[in-house]
């Protein structure tokens, strides 16, 4: 019986079963999954701002929504990529962010992790007030680069 797999399709596709501690071959990493790797992406922005201000997430809810409500004014090549809501007597602030379009204007995953964090800090600065350079630690002016 040949060691290789049979990539013909008349066979078993890989090991019969997965490695396990007393084996020498190692566990073959998965990359995560499109949805979990945009909540780590959401979850380590959020760790990066409250790092930098530990009170500038306080009386705000961080959501996300896989697309946004369809809206009549928008055309078809400006669909938004997040929302801010202000808050009511008995609600906290929100800041919404919409994974399909973000994921849509990332090309890679690294840029993709850079738009969540730039994207949660701009909606956070426009719903407290807050500037940006106290949200991120960088000045304004080095803000665009």
């Amino acid at each position: 019986m040949p060691r290789s797999r049979d990539r013909h399709g008349r066979g078993i596709r890989g090991p019969l079963a997965l490695p396990h501690t007393w084996s020498s071959r190692p566990v073959p990493l998965r990359h995560p999954s499109r949805t979990d790797f945009f909540t780590d992406c959401v979850t380590d922005a959020m760790s990066a701002i409250a790092a930098v201000n530990p009170t500038a997430l306080d009386g705000v809810l961080v959501g996300v929504e896989d697309v946004p409500q369809w809206s009549p004014t928008w055309s078809a090549d400006r669909v938004p990529m997040s929302a801010a809501l202000e808050g009511t007597g008995d609600s906290k602030a929100q800041v919404v962010l919409y994974e399909r379009p973000l994921e849509h204007r990332a090309v890679t995953r690294a840029q993709l992790r850079r738009l969540v964090y730039r994207t949660i800090v701009e909606q956070l600065s426009a719903l407290t007030g807050t500037p940006l350079a106290e949200l991120t630690g960088i000045d304004d002016a080095d803000w665009d680069l």
